[in-house]
């Protein structure tokens, strides 16, 4: 074995599996099986292949698991390992192995092989560290070295799942979450399938460093609790600075909390993108032209003279010119949205358009086809990130079919400002639209499906109205988000005449806390004419939220309009159910607002629903044919 070694007292790429650079079957086995092995059933056998259905259990209980795991499939000595830290490898030998402390007992090899960034770690100091370390070592700071016989590959490879488990998937608060019998359930599975969702590309680079930077300080902050803890546990004096201390850790427990949920968020698949990931766009605008000249800006791959005859009539001098126009030409229309300032124009001929970029739009411009959409395709090809990023005052999209292929993330995003979308198509990949906080967005005549989340997310305080569009085939039509910790207003949505159908989810679908549900539940038995007359006359409410007036009796009248109507249909039962269930979730989120300001001894100036603004007005629209129904809500 020591003939894989190099001489001279440095080691040789064939003596270990390393971390990044593993030979042979090291370097071929996936620690997939993860949740089989680790959390393997005790009747089933030792054979990691072989498994019959995993098997749950409580946070504390894990290391036991992993112990008893380790048992059944670990050489428990007669083998050697690299011994492998940020500082040096070092090769060793084991001797025994602790396996309820997950540890192995080892002395150092014949011959002495080290490599060590640091040049005078000498075999005197590895000696005194050993002996400091009582020569054992976590059974994660070992690879095991290649061995022609195989004896020691499953040993070899189980080490690798316990170090991809408490490199990737264990937690060190974990032990103190809820113990229940659900931890693969609760924590591995998720966070397994987030790694591999990671390594086969398909979460925004944004995310994965938002969560990278979320569990870093999520680690840090805990490290301050756990010592903190310490020294107050340690400490019997009744003193000012143990007071101090207690605040403070209350805070660093609180933020914790705080830090965790986020976590989870992201790790959930299906919240993921729901509430984990808010993209910042860093789009500059670049304004006015110093010479205050506005360009048209054409797009053609080729232009015959027929075409420009044509321009020239319809788009560039429908009437006599008072002053002259400057007309710029460009081949794509990305390098015509890249050559756009403030108040510009695009004007897009019929043609296929194929981009590998971003549509960043930061200014107020006007991109408009020249035709009919289905004769204006673009078309973005190749993973990446949106297709059209939107933070312009006041930007119009019109007459464009946008086709999206492989991505990551959705086809529009509006960050924030103005977006009018007109007689457009979307083709989608992943989500749709996404109208952010404080953004507004109008889409008329417009058909939209194919996203595999929801064809258009509606975040808390922003603006969204939608005018006759058809809205399909994706998994979920709609989805509004509340977030009951932010303090942002409601959204404003209004929806008339459009058509949502053949989703795979619901038509749409209101998002919101848990805590919503319990505070229904306590009105359950008011009946719906008793609701409705909390909701206008004495419903509590925070006084942020202001409402009209006017706007509430207008949305109150529709919806008794329809519900006088004899032909209940889907699509009507579809709407008013909404309005309802918007209205009370409303009404619900001021409750709550409204408590937690009594507790702190805040008082409200306004006590009345009357006072807050109607955010909803959903009339005409069309429900049919949607897996779940017109409207659900999902309690997170």
């Amino acid at each position: 074995m020591a003939d894989g070694l190099l001489a001279g007292g440095g080691l040789g790429s064939e003596a270990m599996a390393r971390d990044h650079e593993r030979t042979g079957w090291a370097a071929e086995e996936e620690p997939a099986p993860l949740g089989k092995v680790l959390f393997e059933d005790e009747d089933s056998c030792s054979d990691c292949s072989n498994q019959d259905k995993p098997a749950d259990c409580k946070a504390s209980e894990v290391k036991e698991f992993t112990a008893e795991f380790l048992e059944k499939v670990l050489e428990p000595s007669g083998w050697r390992a690299v011994w492998h830290t940020n500082v040096f490898k070092v090769l060793v030998e084991v001797t025994d192995v602790d396996f309820a402390a997950l540890k192995a007992v080892v002395r150092l090899a014949d011959p002495y092989l080290c490599e060590s960034q640091v040049s005078t770690f000498s075999l005197e100091c590895m000696k005194e560290l050993l002996d400091l370390k009582e020569h054992q070592l976590p059974l994660q700071e070992l690879w095991v070295v290649f061995d022609d016989s195989g004896v020691f590959d499953q040993t070899a490879l189980a080490i690798e799942h316990i170090r991809f488990f408490y490199q990737n998937i264990w937690r060190s608060w974990d032990e103190e979450e809820e113990d229940e019998y659900d931890y693969f359930v609760r924590c591995v599975e998720p966070r397994l399938r987030l790694h591999y969702d990671i390594l086969e590309d398909r979460v925004p680079s944004g995310l994965i460093a938002d969560y990278q930077n979320l569990l870093t300080q999520c680690e840090e902050s805990y490290r301050k609790f756990l010592n903190l803890r310490s020294s107050l546990s340690n400490c019997n004096s009744d003193s000012e600075q143990e007071n101090i201390s207690m605040v403070e850790g209350l805070k660093l427990y609180s933020e914790i909390e705080q830090l965790k949920q986020k976590l989870k968020l992201i790790e959930n698949p299906l919240l993921r993108y729901v509430f984990g990931y808010q993209k910042n766009s860093n789009i500059q605008a670049k304004g006015i032209r110093l010479n205050g000249q506005k360009v048209t800006h054409v797009v053609s791959s080729t232009m015959m003279t027929g075409l420009l005859q044509s321009l020239l009539r319809d788009k560039l001098c429908p009437e006599p010119c008072k002053e002259e126009i400057e007309i710029q030409f460009h081949s794509d229309p990305l390098s015509a949205i890249n050559a756009c300032y403030e108040g510009d124009t695009v004007i897009v001929c019929p043609g296929h358009y194929v981009v590998h970029g971003t549509f960043s739009i930061a200014d107020s411009i006007e991109l408009e086809g020249y035709g009919l959409p289905d004769d204006i395709v673009i078309e973005k090809r190749g993973k990446g990130d949106t297709f059209v990023d939107c933070t312009g005052a006041d930007i119009k999209i019109s007459s464009i079919k946008f086709v999206q292929h492989d991505a990551v993330e959705g086809i529009l995003i509006i960050h924030h400002g103005k977006t009018t979308l007109e007689n457009c198509v979307l083709q989608c990949e992943t989500t749709g639209v996404t109208v952010r906080t404080s953004a507004e967005f109008l889409m008329k005549n417009s058909d939209l499906y194919g996203a595999k989340g929801a064809g258009i997310e509606i975040y808390p305080g922003s603006k969204c109205t939608l005018s006759d569009n058809g809205i399909h085939h994706c998994k979920e039509g709609i989805l509004i988000k509340d977030f009951l910790d932010e303090h942002y207003d409601i959204p404003k949505i209004t929806m008339v005449n459009n058509v949502i159908h053949n989703n795979e989810g619901y038509g749409v679908v209101l998002v919101k806390p848990t805590i919503f549900s319990d505070l229904q539940e306590n009105a359950q038995d008011e009946t719906e004419e008793n609701k409705a007359f909390k909701v206008q006359t004495s419903g509590e409410a925070d006084v942020a939220e202001r409402v009209d007036l006017e706007e509430l009796i207008e949305c109150a009248t529709g919806k008794m309009e329809l519900y006088a109507r004899a032909d209940l249909s889907e699509q009507v039962e579809g709407n008013c159910e909404i309005v309802n269930e918007l209205v009370a979730a409303s009404t619900q989120k001021g409750q709550l607002k409204k408590k937690r300001l009594s507790e702190l001894g805040i008082t409200q100036a306004d006590d009345n629903l009357m006072s807050q603004e109607m955010f909803v007005s959903i009339v005409g629209n069309q429900f049919k044919w949607n897996g779940k129904g017109s409207f659900g809500t999902f309690l997170f």
